[in-house]
């Protein structure tokens, strides 16, 4: 079985997933660009199949009225992404130990990244808001 782990900046709140992760998603949406400064790019995986050590460390963020933002309340590294009542959760792709063997999978939200920066200039699929949109 696959096994990763990971932490936030301090090792307060830590991590293990276990089976497949899904390629990384680039979101370019203004909330993620606010929260961390460029884009969220981020793993998705069954809440089932991950472990979270320090738990108590995390901070839950609403930051719509569909979805929270879970960061470690003592350095605030960025971390988690869930939707209501999900049955997955999304992961940052930063937050993960080496070698991760995470591949990214398509850029999100487009339309709305800032303007300092070009999207990276790979075959990846990109949309101008979600994949479902």
């Amino acid at each position: 079985m696959v096994k990763n782990s990971g932490r936030c900046l301090c090792g307060t709140v830590s991590f293990v997933t276990t089976g497949p992760l899904e390629d990384v998603t680039a979101c370019h949406c203004s909330q993620c660009r606010r929260q961390t400064g460029l884009y969220y790019a981020a793993t998705r995986l069954r809440v089932t199949n991950i472990r979270i050590d320090g738990e108590d460390g995390v901070r839950w963020y609403r930051a719509s009225n569909q979805a929270r933002r879970g960061f470690c309340a003592t350095c605030g590294s960025a971390l988690f992404w869930q939707e209501d009542d999900a049955d997955d959760i999304s992961v940052l792709a930063g937050a993960f130990d080496q070698p991760s063997s995470l591949t990214m999978g398509c850029h999100i939200f487009c339309d709305d990244k800032a303007d300092f920066y070009d999207l990276p200039d790979d075959s990846l699929p990109r949309y101008p808001g979600s994949r479902g949109d």
